[in-house]
């Protein structure tokens, strides 16, 4: 690197952790998710404003291969912090309930956005239309758990039975859009002329899962009382960067690895060390990898030449996307009994999108699936559901201190442990 090339990184570096800071603060101040307002900081820093001279000038094309690095290391570990979030206590502890609408508010958006997919074919071209209408399907599937999780929290929602409901169908969401996807991405031919590798995600998915997770169990198991200590704290780093290489090397998406070690972690007796491990790793995360991402992607997304035609492809996306998830979600809610009123703040909250599908969508991107065109307007998506999930609560449950704390749902088991969102 030169001196001009390292000072220009280290200043647009400083640029986009002031402003996703503040724009950050802002959206909760305005009782959004922090989230949304840096994913607009990465979009005004972007082409859409003023044709693009802020980007061109302190993000120039020699850095921008840098910042794509960093971007992709932080969402490596928001993935792994995903994973090690994970709780599979929440989906036994639910009931068939969660299961019912899991599966609903999956399907059902699945089926619409694939045939959406068929109708934007017409204007957005797609070199493999099955991966193209698959994973158009999954991207209207899509229900955000860290930032669910932390929509419940801040509303003092998280331990009432709807929200231990809301959490345990955003979990069996998680599974099953993240399958899906890893499907859609086999399918696209990511690995290139070295296709015979995807053969071994299936072994290293069952390595993971019933050889290093018991090995890791027997060595904490061990060792009563273990602690992040700087060597514990590096292997943890070094296993989910390893992961995240396997998987991306076998034909899978690198995120997919990344959330797969954070999975596998040892659950029991280790939760001080899997906080510790959260706090190191979530606050370099938020704080400087994360809006680089959100960077990253509003340097593709631009809008400023969306014209009506764009306008009504961006109409029918939303009502798929929300209209398909919470038709889904509510109908299958209420088939188990549970209050209009209940089962209308649980369907909005499966319509939380938030940064997981901002992965999605940019793993879409970088498999050409999405051109840039569709890709700018699922962000507008994605910032939309995500953006309307707090106001709507508002509506159908009254303000946290009204009625939220006491809300209740019938039949429900009692509520399983939840950990922190990410």
């Amino acid at each position: 690197m030169t001196a001009h090339q390292t000072a220009s990184l280290l200043v647009g570096l400083a640029v986009i952790v002031l402003l996703a800071r503040s724009l950050g603060a802002l959206a909760r101040r305005l009782g959004q998710p922090a989230v949304i307002g840096e994913v607009l900081a990465g979009v005004a820093l972007g082409p859409t404003l003023f044709d693009g001279v802020v980007s061109e000038t302190l993000f120039p094309d020699t850095v921008r291969p840098l910042l794509s690095a960093l971007a992709a290391v932080g969402v490596a570990v928001f993935m792994f912090i995903v994973g090690l979030e994970w709780d599979a206590t929440l989906v036994r502890g639910s009931g068939n309930l969660a299961a019912t609408v899991s599966l609903s508010s999956v399907l059902l958006p699945f089926g619409l956005g694939a045939t959406l997919a068929l109708y934007l074919m017409e204007r957005h071209e797609a070199d493999d239309q099955l991966a193209f209408m698959l994973f158009m399907g999954i991207a209207m599937s899509i229900t955000a758990f860290p930032v669910l999780a932390r929509i419940l929290t801040d509303r003092g929602m998280a331990r009432t039975p709807l929200g231990v409901v809301a959490l345990a169908c955003a979990s069996i969401d998680d599974v099953l859009a993240w399958s899906l996807l890893a499907a859609v991405v086999a399918i696209s031919g990511a690995a290139g002329p070295e296709q015979w590798r995807i053969l071994l995600a299936l072994p290293y998915l069952l390595g993971m899962l019933f050889v290093l997770r018991p090995l890791l169990r027997r060595f904490v198991a061990r060792r009563a009382g273990l602690r992040l200590t700087p060597t514990v704290f590096a292997c943890v780093l070094a296993g989910l960067l390893l992961s995240a290489a396997a998987t991306e090397w076998v034909g899978l998406h690198y995120i997919f690895g990344a959330f797969l070690f954070g999975v596998v972690l040892p659950r029991g007796g280790t939760e001080p060390l899997r906080g510790e491990v959260h706090n190191r790793l979530g606050q370099m995360s938020a704080t400087l990898l994360l809006p680089v991402f959100f960077l990253v992607t509003g340097l593709q997304v631009d809008l400023s030449g969306l014209g009506a035609a764009g306008l009504g492809d961006l109409a029918l996306i939303l009502l798929v996307a929300v209209g398909g998830k919470f038709a889904g979600a509510f109908a299958a809610a209420r088939l188990h009994r549970m209050p209009g009123r209940q089962a209308a703040a649980l369907a909005t909250l499966m319509n939380t999108r938030g940064l997981t599908e901002l992965v999605v969508l940019n793993v879409g991107l970088q498999l050409h699936i999405l051109g840039e065109e569709l890709y700018s307007l699922m962000v507008v998506m994605a910032v939309v559901t995500t953006a309307m999930a707090g106001p709507l609560l508002t509506w159908i449950l009254g303000r946290p201190s009204d009625t939220d704390t006491d809300t209740t749902v019938t039949g429900q088991a009692p509520e399983p442990a939840v950990d922190r969102a990410v």
